[in-house]
């Protein structure tokens, strides 16, 4: 798909003066097609039908498998009721099955709510109720959890995937010796029905024409106050990025890229998967992090483009199976959803300068509200502690914090970014929506992150802090709020405060400080009773992994829980 416009413009634009600094191939704007992501995909694979789109523990797909797949999973999905407005629950890791879900349902018009496939029972009645979807796709090996739901609309079919559908016969077998034994059996389910019996049969349905403006996925986020709340994407707004991602990245036909980021997150649907397939390139998926495998992965398929986050790279640069390893394949390597410590930056570049390679390890900066990624380091001006410059056709400034008034370059103010890659809004929620999209006085409207930065006067952004309480824990959101709304709930308490330590392998730790109603009887026990209590209800990444008692929580001048204080104290 060529996505330049042929009669881009040499000038930069006075309200975007970081145009100058982009690298010479990357187009200053380009052409968005008004499609659906499956005519966008459909276009792509037209363009390199024998091209490998997918590969995945040694299997891989053409262009063309691919869409015949698609197709006959849009006619099994229309085959179980579902229509263009259904919302589909997908709790799966990266596998072939997510992939061709996502763009079956597409040609649906059915929205796709992707969600972590290790979330609790309780949370996934949660994503049941607050999207309404009758019908999930997930493995087998996370069907206790989905069966186990409780919503208030009964779920009335589950899709049943099996690592083993996209795997060698050899493989199969070899996988069903060494793993089924780790999986339950799953029970006589009348709701179940199984993804190798189904989308190869299918007759395609005709296609639904759904408007590009259209949410197309919905991806979840926590509030700061509640549980996590969806967050609406558009086919538009998810083919802008990446679009945006394939141009900035120089991802081409031919080119591959490890996708490590889960589908579940922006960044490994809009950047690993969606942005691959939208420049004919070839993703390797990856269902699970394991430095080990992604280091052997590295050696025998050579990708040319990583992305992850920071822990990603600490665990690559350490890693003894990279040593000796010729790096003069790698062509482009971006870091994410995190701030980057320059000791990683620089342990990784180091490790691929000693195999031969020139690539230096580039930040980047996006949120969910924005798909993913919409700003980067570009590769010819690097710039020391700058998260980068915004992408072709995205917009971005520095506002006072509440307001849309523009601070001077160089002064701290709230992030606020407009393009054609926002959200349409937040799931039945119009008064975050409004607080986050608002109008400004030049017509457009603009997302409020909610993140603090500065701007120099050349362009280049720089990230600072985050407005709302978000934990970064091995580069996964966790939201105190949400920890501490169970926790409150604990017969052994009477108030909790959640914070964010520093941590050499999670980047943060998740700590709960905690007063109990007998503090001279909260011991050991108590503790691990407390973060028992966690993990029945909140996925892994989101449990403390450290309870401290106190007597009392301090203050703020209000009456707030002074959590910057508590931070402050622990982290010293």
């Amino acid at each position: 798909m060529n996505a330049v416009r042929p009669d881009q413009s040499a000038q930069v634009d006075l309200r975007r003066p970081w145009l100058k600094f982009y690298d010479c191939a990357v187009p200053h704007s380009l052409d968005y097609p008004a499609v659906t992501l499956y005519g966008a995909l459909a276009a792509s694979a037209e363009n390199q039908p024998e091209s490998v789109a997918w590969e995945f523990e040694g299997s891989r797909h053409s262009y063309a498998q691919l869409m015949a797949e698609i197709d006959s999973c849009a006619g099994a999905l229309a085959g179980l009721g579902l229509q263009a407005g259904d919302r589909l629950l997908v709790v799966m890791p990266t596998t072939p099955h997510a992939v061709v879900v996502l763009y079956a349902a597409a040609r649906l018009g059915v929205v796709s709510a992707f969600v972590h496939p290790l979330s609790t029972a309780a949370e996934l009645g949660h994503y049941l109720d607050t999207t309404g979807a009758q019908v999930a796709l997930t493995l087998d090996a996370f069907y206790p959890n989905l069966a186990a739901a409780s919503p208030r609309r009964p779920l009335t079919k589950i899709i049943l995937g099996r690592i083993q559908d996209y795997l060698s016969p050899w493989k199969g077998l070899l996988f069903g010796l060494t793993q089924r034994r780790r999986i339950a059996p799953i029970p006589m389910d009348p709701r179940v029905s199984d993804w190798g019996d189904w989308p190869v049969s299918a007759v395609p349905p005709p296609m639904v024409e759904s408007d590009p403006d259209c949410t197309a996925v919905i991806l979840f986020s926590g509030g700061t106050t509640d549980l996590p709340k969806g967050i609406l994407l558009s086919h538009r707004a998810i083919i802008a990025q990446g679009l945006q991602a394939a141009a900035w990245g120089k991802i081409g036909a031919g080119y591959s890229m490890l996708a490590i980021l889960p589908v579940f997150h922006g960044f490994g649907l809009g950047v690993c998967i969606n942005a691959v397939l939208m420049a004919g390139g070839r993703t390797l998926l990856v269902p699970r992090f394991d430095a080990a495998l992604v280091a052997k992965l590295i050696r025998r398929k050579r990708p040319n483009v990583l992305v992850g986050v920071p822990t990603l790279y600490q665990a690559l640069a350490a890693d003894p199976g990279l040593v000796g390893v010729d790096f003069r394949f790698l062509r482009a390597a971006f870091c994410g959803a995190d701030s980057l410590p320059r000791t990683t930056k620089d342990a990784f570049e180091a490790r691929v300068s000693a195999g031969g390679g020139k690539v230096r390890l580039l930040e980047g900066y996006g949120l969910t509200e924005t798909v993913t990624g919409i700003m980067a380091m570009p590769r010819e001006h690097y710039r020391e502690g700058s998260i980068g410059l915004p992408f072709p056709d995205m917009q971005a400034k520095i506002c006072t914090v509440g307001s849309t008034e523009l601070v001077p370059d160089g002064e701290e103010g709230e992030i606020c970014i407009a393009g054609p890659t926002l959200m349409n809004g937040y799931l039945d929620a119009p008064e975050a929506t409004a607080q986050a999209l608002r109008r400004h006085s030049d017509g457009q409207v603009w997302l409020h992150t909610g993140d603090i930065g500065r701007r120099d006067s050349d362009g280049y952004f720089y990230f600072c802090a985050r407005q709302k309480r978000i934990i970064k824990s091995s580069g996964y959101n966790v939201y105190p709020a949400q920890v501490e709304a169970l926790l409150q709930q604990h017969p052994a308490l009477t108030s909790v405060c959640v914070i964010g330590i520093p941590d050499d392998r999670q980047v943060e730790r998740v700590v709960a400080v905690v007063v109990p109603k007998d503090f001279d009887t909260a011991d050991e026990r108590l503790a691990l009773e407390l973060i028992d209590y966690c993990q029945q209800s909140l996925i892994k990444w989101s449990c403390p992994r450290q309870i401290c008692f106190q007597r009392q929580l301090p203050t703020t001048k209000v009456g707030k829980i002074d959590y910057r204080r508590l931070s402050s104290e622990y982290t010293q």
